[in-house]
């Protein structure tokens, strides 16, 4: 199967993260180096997506700086996830970027390239990311240039209601060490100990999160350091053979009830109705899943392995970024935000780990006491995972943010029987690499 480039040039035009051409208005000038800040009244807008506690928490840290810098005022600019990437696209297309963004690591190649993200280099005499672990700030960098700064990282694990398995009376094993076997052949027994109430586990299959991590764990990745799509398709195929299979098995839900849950909220998921023991998730959504879902106990467990897994597959993936819009006319200010929402551990207060666990040590310390036994669990299981980790995968390439959206069209179409996996992998690699082809 071909293999197709992924290196954009920064100059040209390309097809934007949400499908909107970036029109060359929206990329900017050549950025001062160094800039001053403004002793004048200075507005800048702060761009950002979540649902309503962390539009809440944001609100009071924009307040904490205006407090703290009363010549600047924060214009907030926020949305849900679904909407988010489509405004972004067009404000960006039309030269008005919010002057600081909340970013995502699939969409951050694609913006950076077009020259739309301000270098973070030339405001580093305000901006201070010294206290960042290396390795995590790196994931922040396009082409070795920092266009980004993580708000923290996570790992990918398996969340487990246990109170299902208390009230059914099924054991779960040793989760520390459990097979691939004893993770399937424990969510049929639960599927069958509450005549199909409930199924043992909501499989993954549309996600990048984890088809980075199942590639990882059989030896492969799926983009290589030159922006190459590199996934090997047998393992695409294998990841939603797998699928199937536990559908068939009777360990995952049916197709039909599958699809009546796809693009509902968290609150509205299997896991959290009761409806699924154990899924797939970012780990640093753990909190949001028990607190969603207070009537149950929850615990995270590592990925079920197999004797021949390969060590280091699970990875630090970062939660998300923060950047500055090359159009900015105020980059200083921008990168004086950014600062202050990397490095004042009041901020940490106030944010806790609803952006992961934190990526400045000095965050870590300053949230660890306040938080409650949901959290605590959380960085305890992502500190824990840290310490088997690999090297961070290559970032996604610019052309290829659509992956979550071509994945979960895939997986729709492989549970309902429409396409094998070896067809809609075929597929799959064709469009993708297609849309890495045209940001070339």
């Amino acid at each position: 199967m071909k293999r197709h480039t992924a290196r954009a040039v920064r100059a040209g035009v390309a097809a934007a993260a949400a499908g909107i051409t970036l029109a060359a208005c929206g990329v900017g000038a050549d950025p001062v180096l160094h800039p001053e800040l403004s002793d004048d009244e200075v507005t800048i807008s702060m761009n950002w997506w979540g649902a309503d506690a962390r539009t809440q928490q944001t609100l009071q840290a924009i307040e904490l700086f205006e407090e703290e810098y009363p010549n600047i005022d924060v214009e907030p600019q926020y949305a849900d996830w679904t909407g988010y990437w489509d405004r972004l696209a067009t404000t960006t297309a039309a030269g008005d970027m919010p002057d600081v963004t909340q970013f995502d690591q699939i969409y951050l190649s694609s913006y950076a390239e077009r020259g739309a993200l301000l270098d973070l280099a030339t405001v580093d005499n305000i901006l201070d990311v010294s206290a960042l672990d290396q390795n995590v700030l790196d994931t922040g960098r396009v082409d070795g240039d920092l266009y980004a700064v993580p708000t923290g990282a996570t790992t990918n694990g398996v969340l487990v209601n246990t109170t299902l398995f208390d009230e059914y009376g099924v054991e779960l094993p040793d989760t520390s060490t459990w097979t691939w076997e004893d993770f399937e052949r424990t969510a049929i027994e639960l599927s069958e100990a509450s005549d199909g109430e409930v199924h043992g586990l909501g499989p993954f299959g549309g996600d990048s999160f984890s088809l980075t991590v199942w590639t990882r764990q059989h030896g492969g990745q799926v983009f290589d350091e030159d922006g190459e799509l590199a996934l090997d398709p047998e393992i695409l195929i294998s990841y939603w053979e797998r699928v199937l299979d536990q559908i068939d098995r009777g360990a995952a839900p049916s197709a039909a009830e599958l699809g009546e849950t796809i693009g509902l909220p968290l609150d509205q998921s299997g896991l959290v109705t009761g409806r699924t023991a154990m899924g797939f998730i970012p780990a640093g959504q753990f909190i949001a899943y028990q607190s969603a879902a207070p009537d149950y106990d929850y615990t995270l467990a590592p990925w079920p392995t197999d004797a021949d897994t390969e060590e280091g597959f699970q990875y630090l993936k970062p939660s998300m970024y923060w950047s500055a819009a090359s159009t900015t006319e105020h980059p200083a200010e921008a990168a004086l935000l950014i600062d202050f929402l990397s490095n004042d551990t009041r901020v940490a207060e106030i944010f806790g780990l609803d952006r992961g666990e934190p990526a400045n040590p000095a965050f870590r310390d300053a949230v660890e006491p306040l938080l409650d036994e949901a959290g605590r669990e959380s960085l305890a299981f992502t500190e824990a995972m840290a310490e088997e980790v690999g090297d961070t995968p290559h970032i996604t390439p610019s052309g290829a943010s659509d992956i979550e959206v071509l994945l979960n069209r895939y997986y729709q179409v492989i549970i309902f029987g429409q396409s094998t996996p070896e067809e809609a992998a075929e597929d799959f690699f064709n469009e993708l690499g297609d849309a890495i082809n045209a940001a070339s």
